[in-house]
C-alpha cells in the first residue's frame, strides 16, 4: 500500500489542480514534469492504437506504475506533457492518483524541450524532469535535497555505463557533469544520463527559444559548470 502524501490540510481531493503551487516547501519534493508526448515509433504496432505511457505492464498502464512509485517517494504534484493520443492518457489517468495531483500540458510531439517550455505556466521555478518511459527506483528525496543544497540550477542523474547499456554520453567529475553530448559522444565519456533531471525555469534562457531538444540544454548547462550530477547505482533487471 502506498502511503498517503501530505495531510488533509494540504490537499482537497475534490479540487481539480490546474498546475503550479504558489509555495513549495523547501524540504518537499519539487513537482515532477513527466515527458509523455512522444510517438513511440520504436515500438511499432504496439502503439498504433494506444500511446506508449498506456501500454500495459503487469496488468496496468506503465504510467500508473510510474505515478505510484513517485507517490511512494513523496511526490505531491505532477505535470504530464502529452502529445500523441494525449486525450487517451488524460482520460485514463485522471486528475489524481495515489494522492498525487495531476495537471496536463497539451501539445504536438515536437521535442522534449518544446514540451517543457509549454508546461512552464503549470510549473514552479524549480521542478524535476522524468521521461515517460522511465521507471527509476532511486531515492528521489535524496537527489532533490542534494540538488537544493548544491545551489546549482540543474540536475542530471547519471550511471557509470562504460558503453554497456547504450552509448555513454556524459563526462562526470567531482559531482558535476562537465560534458554531455548525445549526438556526438567521445571516448572519454564513461557515464550516461539516466532519465531523471531537474531544472530551474530560468535555465531555458541558456539556449535559443526555438530549441526543441532537452539534451541541447543539458549540454549547454554542462559547459557552464551548472549541471549537478547524482550517481545512480547498477540497474536492477
Amino acid at each position: 500500500m502506498v502511503p498517503s502524501v501530505g495531510g488533509d490540510d494540504d490537499i482537497d481531493p475534490t479540487e481539480t489542480w490546474t498546475g503550479v503551487t504558489s509555495e513549495v516547501r523547501a524540504d518537499a519534493l519539487p513537482p515532477v514534469c513527466i515527458l509523455a508526448g512522444g510517438l513511440g515509433t520504436r515500438l511499432g504496432e504496439l502503439v498504433r492504437g494506444v500511446p506508449k505511457p498506456l501500454l500495459e505492464v503487469a496488468g496496468e498502464p506503465f504510467l500508473i506504475h510510474q505515478l505510484r512509485l513517485l507517490a511512494s517517494h513523496g511526490a505531491r504534484e505532477v505535470v504530464i506533457c502529452i502529445g500523441y493520443r494525449g486525450e487517451m492518457i488524460e482520460s485514463r489517468i485522471g486528475k489524481d492518483r495515489f494522492g498525487v495531483r495531476i495537471a496536463y500540458s497539451h501539445g504536438r510531439p515536437d521535442g522534449t524541450l518544446s514540451a517543457i517550455r509549454r508546461a512552464l505556466t503549470l510549473l514552479p521555478e524549480r521542478f524535476l524532469v522524468l521521461y515517460g518511459d522511465t521507471y527509476l527506483r532511486v531515492d528521489y528525496q535524496a537527489a532533490s535535497r542534494a540538488w537544493r543544497e548544491s545551489g546549482l540550477p540543474a540536475l542530471m542523474a547519471v550511471f557509470r555505463n562504460e558503453g554497456s547499456w547504450d552509448v555513454s554520453n556524459a563526462y562526470y567529475e567531482r559531482g558535476r557533469v562537465l560534458v554531455h553530448d548525445k549526438h556526438s559522444p567521445t571516448s572519454k565519456m564513461r557515464w550516461i544520463d539516466y532519465g531523471l533531471g531537474g531544472l530551474d525555469a530560468a535555465t531555458l534562457e541558456c539556449v535559443a527559444s526555438d530549441e526543441s531538444d532537452l539534451a541541447v540544454l543539458y549540454s549547454a548547462l554542462a559547459r557552464r559548470g551548472e549541471l549537478l550530477s547524482r550517481i545512480i547505482g547498477i540497474p536492477r533487471m
